[in-house]
């Protein structure tokens, strides 16, 4: 199999003695250079088009690969790696499952890379996957966007690249208009701004927003898509119906448990971060002898396979797509476009009624 990373040993200085190199058939071609590795060696099924075309720079200039630095190449394995924060999130570990299913089926393996969300820990482990000369790195999960963080970032997209390899940012915002990584995200604000008006249809004005870790991008986004909902709809914009942190089912009822211990509550339904998060919210809402949804309206966020059970509306992700698209940048890049934004929608199941004032 063919190593993107050590491609120049093949390429050439471009018609050496007469003869034409990888590099001008991937020129002729309008493709990278690996793209065309990987089709001559038979090592990843390309898109016919991008296959035709090869094929025909191919004939054209009358390419003969050169065996010894195919030889040169060989060893390595077209490993791709996965740096993720945790994978006890169900979310997390369906979106990892969908690219390792992908991968598996492209006849790649896969590292995985744990980092906890420290930001140092990320950048450590990103460095040891390169390391170990991975074909492509997928970077997964939301983040804290600090300058420091997109200038890193950005560096390292920037060496990958120059390495062969490269940086494929995956449920994470986009680096600078300029940065060598693809991108494949789904719209976090439109599906806040969407579960919000669903609330608000309902009849629900004062709607209490359960966030996530406050600077990540995850909720900067779906609280802009609250306070924008809420905006343009007609809702209470009260900055003392949002609460938080809250990032797992503890946190979640320990939050909610809080904030009904503090008084009865002066909002009809509630919004959490996640489904995990709502799942918290409704033990806590239980245990204070409140009903959902007669009482208190209960959304979530992320469709977990649990959700059902629990009749919880929420918003879907798309996270089978999401893992099957990254995975294609990381070892196609040149047959999908390479910023991607899925779109989410609301799932209505039971945990939501009709606000009483409207009834």
């Amino acid at each position: 199999m063919l190593n993107p990373f050590n491609k120049a040993a093949e390429v050439g200085s471009g018609m050496e003695n007469g003869r034409a190199s990888i590099r001008d058939v991937a020129a002729r071609a309008g493709v990278s250079v690996s793209t065309v590795s990987r089709i001559l060696n038979g090592s990843y099924p390309p898109a016919p088009e991008t296959r035709d075309k090869v094929m025909r720079a191919v004939r054209d200039l009358d390419y003969v690969a050169n065996p010894h630095a195919r030889a040169l190449t060989r060893p390595e394995t077209g490993t791709i790696a996965i740096v993720v924060r945790m994978l006890d999130d169900g979310f997390l570990m369906s979106l990892v499952q969908s690219i390792a299913n992908t991968l598996a089926d492209a006849g790649r393996l896969c590292l995985i890379g744990t980092t906890g969300g420290d930001p140092d820990r990320e950048l450590q482990v990103l460095r040891q996957m390169s390391a170990q000369h991975a074909q492509a790195i997928i970077l997964i999960g939301a983040v804290s966007e600090t300058p420091e963080y997109v200038r890193h970032t950005n560096a390292f997209a920037t060496s990958l690249a120059q390495t062969g390899s490269r940086l494929v940012l995956c449920a994470r915002p986009p680096l600078d208009p300029d940065a060598p990584a693809g991108v494949v995200e789904y719209d976090n604000e439109g599906g806040a701004y969407a579960a919000t008006s669903h609330l608000l249809s309902r009849g629900h004005r004062r709607i209490l927003l359960l966030s996530g870790q406050q600077d990540h991008s995850t909720t900067v986004r779906r609280r802009d898509g609250y306070r924008r909902a809420l905006a343009d709809l007609g809702g209470d914009l009260d900055p003392r119906l949002e609460a938080g942190p809250a990032w797992s089912r503890e946190t979640g009822y320990s939050r909610m448990r809080d904030i009904l211990r503090a008084g009865p509550p002066d909002f009809t339904a509630v919004f959490a971060h996640t489904d995990h998060v709502a799942s918290g919210v409704l033990q806590a809402l239980r245990e204070a002898g409140l009903r959902t949804p007669e009482d208190i309206s209960v959304v979530g966020f992320d469709d977990a396979a649990f959700a059902a059970d629990l009749g919880l509306t929420t918003v879907h992700i798309p996270a089978r797509e999401l893992g099957r698209l990254a995975a294609t940048m990381a070892v196609e890049p040149d047959t999908v476009d390479q910023r991607v934004v899925l779109g989410t929608h609301v799932v209505v199941r039971d945990s939501v009624a009709i606000a009483a004032a409207t009834e």
